[in-house]
């Protein structure tokens, strides 16, 4: 009979291993038994039921038979425990038996590993341990590692190992895919999107929050001549005695009306803020310096300097300089900008059309009829997210969980989008179909992130175009859209990368993390200025999204947080949310 242990330290992991082992492999169509073997005294019988009364009245054996199934209990009454070979000759014929336990048994047996419960492993002193089903990486003992949440590739390790499936050809590698780090997630991410190709030239009216093609030089200077920056009197700084009363010239220079001639040594003219000084005129005195006696000019403070108070051309920008650089994603200042030096028209990419669909059987349109199923929460907040940062989205809906209808959702989306933001289906259960297709027919570039919430994050492309595959839960979909998608999708855009505007706040929380995992809590500022953590970290809870004004980003290398401590803010306003 092929038997194959799952072993491992205390939560470590190896019961939801051992679950999620016997789903995947039944599903392949085997028949499967397990052994549960518990170091500590346990009972499948209960006190006060009928076949515990008749184990304590002295039966040897018990069999329990219901119409669900039946259960044969054998007292050992301080006879030696049935070794594991023993144990495993009571079973049925089935095709594999799965073992909990019995660590120091000679079945063959893969050990879970968990950071958090330490990284030694039982490896080390048990010889029977063929392979490592990890969440951090390899131990270093020469033996296979996958990814302890990767059941498919441990269910084929193990198949493989009792003679159910067939052997890899030599030379196939490990099959460990540890989680990328955030960082390295966005590494691969910048460096396999390729921006939206073409241009089109538009107005200024036109080019609010679109991403400028190609840099653009200054058409002229900004100011394009000197020009009074105060209202005023101008003359010549060496050719008047600032001690005694100035006549003044007949007329004034305006802004848009420059004085017309030549002002005469000796003598000062009234000119107002942005007018032309005129040829004769080297500074300019505010008015607020001066009084008029006499119709002459008397100086209460005399300018220091030449040139005081004018404003020389190209002070702001000279003509042909670098304007406004390839990339931007153009704001309101940008375009005054533009105009002021000149620039009535833009060149500027394609604007980004993003396809987004949810996948689930369970999921409902809100308003819906919903009996036992859960409304929809991601498509809107991310429509509403797409459409802030000036995208065109196209809305697929709900998708149901099965590969056919998935891969046409990403065919059809490919077609017609430029990127594609999905939802659910991104892990590794039973229909999480959105992964599987992109890792087996599509380019995957990343799957799982060290980051919680939102581990289960996709990033790969589909004929092409990039997919932003994100986790069903909603608060894990939008904190991962904001990380991970937002900037792609700007990449995509064309628009040059960005970090997200953040700053160092004090915490008004205590929180406890797992080290080497990144991770984001919803917040927002109080009255003082320090940073509220929401209350619950659970990710279900929705209405955290609504309460919080931005995210704190707890970094890897990081394990406690206490009130007083410094924290990185990422306010949403930073997303343009």
């Amino acid at each position: 009979m092929r038997v194959y242990g799952v072993t491992g330290r205390k939560n470590s992991g190896k019961t939801g291993l051992m679950e999620r082992l016997v789903a995947e492999i039944v599903g392949r169509g085997f028949r499967v038994s397990t052994v549960k073997h518990a170091h500590h005294v346990t009972d499948v019988d209960q006190p006060g039921r009928d076949s515990h009364r008749h184990r304590m009245a002295g039966a040897t054996e018990v069999l329990l038979a219901t119409p669900l199934r039946w259960a044969l209990m054998h007292e050992l009454r301080g006879a030696a425990e049935p070794s594991p070979a023993e144990v495993f000759a009571k079973f049925a014929p089935v095709d594999l038996i799965l073992v909990e336990g019995f660590k120091h048994g000679d079945h063959p047996k893969i050990e879970a590993l968990r950071r958090e419960t330490g990284t030694e492993p039982l490896a080390r002193e048990i010889r029977s341990i063929r392979a490592f089903a990890s969440d951090y990486g390899d131990p270093g003992l020469g033996l296979p590692v996958f990814h302890l949440d990767d059941t498919q590739a441990v269910a084929d390790f193990i198949l493989r190992e009792v003679g159910l499936l067939p052997r890899p050809s030599p030379g196939a590698g490990k099959p460990f895919e540890p989680d990328a780090s955030a960082d390295e997630a966005l590494a691969r991410m910048q460096a396999a999107i390729r921006p939206l190709a073409g241009e089109a030239e538009i107005t200024l009216a036109e080019a609010s929050g679109r991403v400028l093609a190609r840099a653009m030089a200054a058409a002229r200077s900004h100011p394009p001549t000197d020009n009074s920056a105060v209202d005023g009197y101008g003359f010549a700084f060496e050719a008047v005695d600032m001690a005694r009363p100035i006549p003044l010239e007949p007329g004034r220079s305006a802004a848009g009306a420059p004085f017309a001639g030549v002002l005469p040594p000796g003598k000062a003219l009234r000119i107002l803020t942005g007018a032309v000084p005129p040829e004769g005129m080297d500074v300019v005195v505010p008015e607020e310096l001066t009084r008029i006696e006499a119709g002459r000019l008397i100086l209460e403070r005399p300018p220091a300097r030449r040139g005081a108070n004018i404003r020389p051309a190209g002070e702001d920008m000279r003509a042909g300089a670098e304007a406004l650089a390839a990339g931007a994603i153009l704001r309101p200042g940008d375009l005054a900008l533009a105009a002021a030096v000149g620039l009535d028209r833009l060149p500027v990419r394609p604007r980004l059309r993003a396809a987004i669909f949810s996948t689930g059987d369970e999921l409902a349109d809100p308003g819906a009829p919903a009996e036992g199923r859960t409304y929809d929460a991601n498509r809107p907040m991310l429509r509403a997210l797409l459409e802030r940062q000036g995208y065109e989205v196209l809305d697929l809906g709900v998708i149901p969980d099965a590969r056919p209808a998935i891969r046409a959702a990403l065919d059809e989306a490919s077609a017609r989008a430029d990127a594609i933001l999905t939802t659910g289906g991104a892990s590794r259960g039973d229909e999480d179909h959105v992964s599987a297709l992109l890792r087996e027919e599509g380019e995957l570039q990343v799957w799982r992130v060290a980051i919680k919430p939102g581990r289960p994050l996709a990033l790969a492309h589909w004929r092409g175009v990039p997919v932003f595959g994100l986790p069903g839960n909603p608060v894990a979909a939008m904190i991962c859209a904001l990380i991970f998608a937002l900037p792609g999708l700007a990449l995509r855009a064309g628009a040059v990368w960005r970090e997200p505007e953040a700053y160092q706040v004090v915490a008004d929380f205590a929180r406890r993390k797992q080290f080497g995992r990144r991770e984001y809590l919803r917040a927002r500022i109080d009255a003082q200025g320090r940073a509220q953590a929401f209350p619950s970290e659970g990710s279900g809870r929705v209405s955290g999204l609504s309460w919080a004004g931005g995210l704190v980003e707890l970094p890897e290398d990081l394990r406690e947080i206490r009130p007083g401590d410094l924290v990185r803010y990422l306010p949403f306003s930073g997303f343009n949310l």
